[in-house]
């Protein structure tokens, strides 16, 4: 397939480390928002209705589902999902690697540190 104009541009700007960065992060963003307005939509609730669910207002809603926003709250989106009847889920990946760290899996003990 051949490559748009687009392509040509995007991949051109991608070489510069802080234009991938942000790059990255807004896709993250995307992925939550989009995320959330489909488990509402799939819960058959509008956003008002959601927010009159978890007392907020329908333009706090709205920013959750704006790819754009970045402002999520662990709090927040638990409080979403459990209206929604979903769980939260939070992995880490190591730069450049697509996968989640061995850390997520390891399900390890946490112990706090300890003053000496």
């Amino acid at each position: 397939m051949k490559k748009t104009n687009f392509d040509l541009y995007l991949e051109e700007q991608l070489k510069d480390p802080d234009f991938a960065e942000r790059f990255e992060r807004a896709g993250e963003a995307w992925d939550v928002a989009l995320q959330i307005a489909s488990l509402r939509e799939r819960a058959g609730l509008s956003q008002k209705e959601l927010a009159r669910k978890l007392n907020t207002s329908q333009q706090q809603i709205s920013r959750l589902e704006s790819p754009s926003y970045e402002g999520h709250s662990l709090s927040m989106l638990r409080r979403v999902a459990e209206a929604l009847g979903a769980t939260v889920q939070v992995s880490f990946a190591l730069k450049g690697e697509s996968e989640p760290s061995a850390v997520s899996e390891e399900k390890a003990a946490f112990e706090p540190r300890r003053k000496s």
